[in-house]
């Protein structure tokens, strides 16, 4: 199963819809994605969502312009 070991953002159930109104059953998935963060010595490993992503290289970019 899809999940984000940050946010824990995973699979969402819903519906669709067609235009004559029919409605049938389906899955959301998150856009997981299995990464390695590296910031200095450390490293980050794990399954995260694009979105934690995002904000994680942010930061990472953030302490690097401290230093």
């Amino acid at each position: 199963m899809r999940k984000c070991n940050l946010c824990d953002k995973g699979t969402a159930i819903g519906r669709n819809r067609s235009h004559a109104q029919n409605r049938t059953p389906r899955t959301f998935k998150a856009n997981i994605q299995k990464v390695t963060l590296k910031s200095g010595e450390s490293e980050i490993k794990g399954n995260f969502c694009t979105k934690c992503i995002k904000k994680m290289r942010g930061e990472i970019k953030k302490m690097v312009e401290k230093k």
